[in-house]
């Protein structure tokens, strides 16, 4: 349950900071599967302090100034 709901707070911070659409229809999947993928996905300057992201496909994203999980701050993609 607290990888579900790290998971949410991933993709809701991805809502907050994306210049997408939220797609209800991706939440649904993701409450279904509990699986996460962000590949392609631009995580430019998101703050993903204790995030759990173990398990989550994370090929091609954009890390820009991400603080990752650990603390650290990622400059990938810049």
């Amino acid at each position: 349950m607290k990888q579900l709901l790290a998971t949410i707070t991933v993709i809701a911070t991805l809502a907050a900071t994306s210049a997408s659409a939220f797609d209800p229809v991706h939440l649904k999947r993701l409450k279904e599967t509990n699986e996460c993928n962000l590949s392609e996905a631009n995580l430019e300057a998101t703050n993903l302090t204790g995030a759990n992201l173990s398990g989550t496909l994370m090929k091609g994203i954009t890390l820009c100034n991400t603080t990752m999980p650990d603390g650290s701050v990622i400059y990938s993609g810049c």
